[in-house]
């Protein structure tokens, strides 16, 4: 018997949820770290973004691109 039949649709909602908050995360890490900022503001941007995952996602697209440094 495989895994794969034993997944209901409960599994797959979870399963959903969890991509959909990895993904954008993913996505915010790597636009930080692949940017410029004035002091220390990178490392307090990947850690906002990593302790408030969404809500940390959501606050650096409002206001840390906006820090940016512009090359």
């Amino acid at each position: 018997m495989t895994y794969l039949g034993m997944i209901g649709p409960w599994q797959i909602i979870i399963i959903s949820f969890v991509l959909l908050g990895i993904i954008p995360t993913i996505i915010t890490l790597i636009d930080i770290l692949k940017s410029k900022f004035n002091g220390n503001d990178k490392i307090v941007w990947v850690l906002v973004v990593l302790f408030f995952n969404l809500i940390g996602t959501i606050l650096y697209f409002v206001i840390g691109r906006k820090q940016k440094i512009k090359s």
